[in-house]
Protein backbone atom coordinates (compact mmCIF):
# COMPACT_ATOMS: atom_id res chain seq x y z
CA UNK A 1 0.00 0.00 0.00
CA UNK A 2 3.12 2.22 0.79
CA UNK A 3 3.66 2.56 -3.06
CA UNK A 4 0.24 3.39 -4.20
CA UNK A 5 -1.55 6.97 -3.19
CA UNK A 6 -4.26 6.82 -0.75
CA UNK A 7 -7.17 7.20 -2.23
CA UNK A 8 -10.30 10.02 -0.24
CA UNK A 9 -12.26 6.89 0.60
CA UNK A 10 -9.40 5.64 2.71
CA UNK A 11 -8.32 8.86 4.15
CA UNK A 12 -12.11 9.73 5.40
CA UNK A 13 -12.89 6.35 6.53
CA UNK A 14 -9.50 6.05 8.56
CA UNK A 15 -11.11 9.36 10.04
CA UNK A 16 -14.53 7.57 10.76
CA UNK A 17 -12.87 4.72 12.26
CA UNK A 18 -10.57 7.79 14.72
CA UNK A 19 -13.95 9.05 15.49
CA UNK A 20 -15.75 5.59 16.52
CA UNK A 21 -12.44 5.17 18.66
CA UNK A 22 -13.09 8.63 20.24
CA UNK A 23 -16.80 8.16 20.85
CA UNK A 24 -16.50 4.74 22.34
CA UNK A 25 -13.83 6.16 24.94
CA UNK A 26 -16.51 9.24 25.73
CA UNK A 27 -19.09 6.28 25.91
CA UNK A 28 -17.01 4.39 27.94
CA UNK A 29 -16.24 7.62 30.64
CA UNK A 30 -19.64 8.71 30.75
CA UNK A 31 -20.85 4.84 31.54
CA UNK A 32 -18.56 4.92 34.55
CA UNK A 33 -19.81 9.06 35.69
CA UNK A 34 -19.79 8.84 39.38
CA UNK A 35 -18.13 4.91 39.69
CA UNK A 36 -16.91 4.72 43.12
CA UNK A 37 -14.12 1.97 43.95
CA UNK A 38 -12.34 1.20 47.15
CA UNK A 39 -9.07 2.90 46.34
CA UNK A 40 -7.74 5.43 44.28
CA UNK A 41 -5.43 2.80 42.28
CA UNK A 42 -8.72 1.02 41.36
CA UNK A 43 -11.12 4.01 40.64
CA UNK A 44 -12.11 4.65 36.93
CA UNK A 45 -9.86 7.29 35.08
CA UNK A 46 -11.18 9.02 32.36
CA UNK A 47 -9.43 7.60 29.17
CA UNK A 48 -8.73 9.70 25.32
CA UNK A 49 -7.43 8.35 21.99
CA UNK A 50 -4.14 10.02 20.88
CA UNK A 51 -4.15 10.44 17.50
CA UNK A 52 -1.36 11.09 15.29
CA UNK A 53 -1.56 12.58 11.72
CA UNK A 54 -0.35 10.66 8.92
CA UNK A 55 0.79 12.34 5.04
CA UNK A 56 0.74 9.98 2.09
CA UNK A 57 3.55 11.59 -0.21
CA UNK A 58 2.00 9.99 -2.85
CA UNK A 59 -1.08 11.95 -2.97
CA UNK A 60 -0.54 14.66 -1.01
CA UNK A 61 -3.36 13.65 1.67
CA UNK A 62 -3.44 13.39 5.23
CA UNK A 63 -5.08 11.13 7.58
CA UNK A 64 -5.49 10.09 11.09
CA UNK A 65 -4.54 6.97 13.03
CA UNK A 66 -4.98 6.16 16.42
CA UNK A 67 -1.80 6.00 17.86
CA UNK A 68 -2.45 4.96 22.11
CA UNK A 69 -5.60 5.51 24.45
CA UNK A 70 -4.42 7.22 27.45
CA UNK A 71 -5.89 8.15 31.05
CA UNK A 72 -6.30 11.53 31.39
CA UNK A 73 -8.21 13.91 33.55
CA UNK A 74 -8.46 14.39 36.66
CA UNK A 75 -7.43 12.07 39.76
CA UNK A 76 -10.56 10.34 41.31
CA UNK A 77 -12.11 12.22 44.03
CA UNK A 78 -11.70 10.71 47.96
CA UNK A 79 -15.21 10.85 49.91
CA UNK A 80 -15.83 9.71 53.18
CA UNK A 81 -18.97 7.65 53.20
CA UNK A 82 -18.28 4.73 56.14
CA UNK A 83 -21.63 2.85 55.36
CA UNK A 84 -20.43 2.42 51.91
CA UNK A 85 -19.33 -1.51 51.02
CA UNK A 86 -16.44 -0.80 49.01
CA UNK A 87 -14.97 1.80 52.11
CA UNK A 88 -11.65 1.20 53.35
CA UNK A 89 -10.29 1.37 57.05
CA UNK A 90 -10.86 4.78 57.44
CA UNK A 91 -14.44 4.95 56.09
CA UNK A 92 -13.23 6.97 52.49
CA UNK A 93 -14.31 5.47 48.95
CA UNK A 94 -13.07 7.65 45.48
CA UNK A 95 -15.21 8.55 42.81
CA UNK A 96 -13.89 8.88 39.27
CA UNK A 97 -13.68 12.54 38.37
CA UNK A 98 -14.88 11.97 34.82
CA UNK A 99 -16.53 15.75 33.80
CA UNK A 100 -19.92 14.98 31.97
CA UNK A 101 -20.51 18.28 30.93
CA UNK A 102 -16.96 17.52 28.76
CA UNK A 103 -18.06 14.27 27.42
CA UNK A 104 -21.18 15.38 26.46
CA UNK A 105 -19.66 18.13 24.84
CA UNK A 106 -16.63 16.13 23.11
CA UNK A 107 -19.74 13.69 22.06
CA UNK A 108 -21.40 16.00 20.08
CA UNK A 109 -18.16 17.45 18.06
CA UNK A 110 -17.64 13.48 17.79
CA UNK A 111 -20.68 12.41 16.34
CA UNK A 112 -20.20 15.93 14.12
CA UNK A 113 -16.78 15.15 12.71
CA UNK A 114 -18.24 11.45 11.99
CA UNK A 115 -21.21 12.79 10.07
CA UNK A 116 -18.94 15.26 7.84
CA UNK A 117 -16.83 12.10 6.96
CA UNK A 118 -19.96 10.56 6.12
CA UNK A 119 -20.60 13.41 3.67
CA UNK A 120 -17.25 13.47 2.12
CA UNK A 121 -17.96 9.87 1.11
CA UNK A 122 -20.99 10.78 -0.11
CA UNK A 123 -20.06 13.61 -1.85
CA UNK A 124 -16.93 11.93 -3.37
CA UNK A 125 -19.32 9.29 -4.68
CA UNK A 126 -21.85 11.54 -6.46
CA UNK A 127 -18.73 12.86 -7.95
CA UNK A 128 -17.62 9.53 -9.21
CA UNK A 129 -20.73 8.24 -10.87
CA UNK A 130 -21.47 11.90 -12.66
CA UNK A 131 -18.15 11.48 -13.74
CA UNK A 132 -19.03 8.57 -15.42
CA UNK A 133 -22.30 9.39 -16.68
CA UNK A 134 -20.59 11.88 -18.37
CA UNK A 135 -19.14 8.79 -20.65
CA UNK A 136 -22.34 7.79 -21.66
Amino acid sequence: MADQPLTIFQVAGRAMSAQLVRLNTTASNLANAGAVAASADTAYRTIKPVFRTQFDKASGLATVNVENIVQAGEAPSKHYDPSHPLADKDGNVWESSVDETRELVDMLETSRSYQNNVEVLQTAKSLILDTLKLGR
